[in-house]
């Protein structure tokens, strides 16, 4: 069974937490409408924040669910298994 990756960004605070967690950096924390294309990490004078992720790297490890303290983003389903040769 495959997972997903859900995330309520009504929620988010943007604080970082699970950017900076996440092993694989499948995260990418940014504004909505940011005053360059350069990706920031913070919210600036209250424009809303984009949680951006990879799923193709996103290994469904959980560690960035543990590490947001205000339980935004959850995972359903199971991480695909990879198989040892």
């Amino acid at each position: 069974m495959a997972f997903a990756v859900h995330v309520n960004m009504e929620r988010c605070t943007g604080c970082n937490n699970c950017v900076v967690a996440c092993p694989v950096n499948a995260l990418e924390l940014s504004t909505i409408n940011p005053a360059t294309t350069d990706k920031i990490y913070k919210v600036i004078n209250g424009d809303a924040v984009i949680l951006d992720v990879n799923h193709e790297l996103c290994a469904g490890c959980g560690i960035c669910v543990d590490a947001c303290p205000y339980d935004v983003i959850q995972l359903s389903g199971q991480p695909p298994q990879k198989a040892f040769v």
